[in-house]
């Protein structure tokens, strides 16, 4: 069986929107879109790389607790440089939630992120010498990761992508933090660079 049989297989299990999404992840050509203090390109036009069997630390009490609480909350946790996982950072009603460092020149390895009532949260990670891995796609509270972790490999950019829309914003070595992204429903939210060997430094995210 194809890699690309057993992730389409994989898929039938998601709600359609998570289905559509992570096939468009898959299907993309080589098309560069615009960002700020970059081009950060939206997938390769052969097959992604695999994503990294990275597990992040469960959903802690507080956010568990926030998801069941707010509408619309998006909590992420990401690897750092030096650091590891920083811990759940959680945010509802269109305020930010923010990993990673600023003025630090710390890379992030990974970024693991969960939402609630949004339909579902697909991502897609750009890591220093793999490229774009698959993209990745859960339902409401649970959790997925991109990047890698024990490699010491920078993450360069990240895609995301929710039912009802997300809006994501990219701190990124050498130019800072760029204007925001935000994407419509089923679309794609872009931060970072490719081809440029840049890390993503931090990451904001609101829903």
């Amino acid at each position: 069986m194809t890699a690309a049989l057993a992730t389409l297989q994989s898929m039938a299990k998601f709600p359609s929107f998570l289905r559509k999404a992570a096939m468009v992840g898959l299907a993309v050509s080589a098309l560069s879109l615009p960002v700020v203090g970059g081009t950060a390109s939206a997938a390769p036009a052969g097959p992604a790389a695999p994503a990294a069997t990275v597990k992040a630390p469960a959903l802690s009490p507080s956010a568990k607790l926030l998801m069941r609480r707010d509408r619309n909350t998006v909590c992420v946790n990401g690897h750092v440089q030096n650091i590891g996982w920083q811990g759940w950072r959680c945010s509802s009603n269109r305020r930010a939630a923010m990993v990673g460092t600023v003025g630090r020149s710390l890379r992030l390895e990974a970024v693991s992120i969960s939402t609630n009532r949004t339909g579902g949260v697909c991502a897609q990670g750009h890591v220093q010498n793999i490229g774009w891995q698959r993209t990745r796609c859960t339902s409401n509270n649970r959790v997925i990761t991109v990047g890698t972790v024990g490699e010491s490999l920078r993450l360069e950019s990240v895609r995301l992508s929710t039912r009802t829309g997300i809006c994501a914003q990219g701190h990124v070595q050498n130019i800072g933090w760029q204007n925001w992204r935000c994407s419509r429903r089923n679309g794609w939210a872009q931060v970072g660079t490719t081809d440029r060997s840049l890390s993503l430094e931090a990451l904001r995210v609101r829903v």
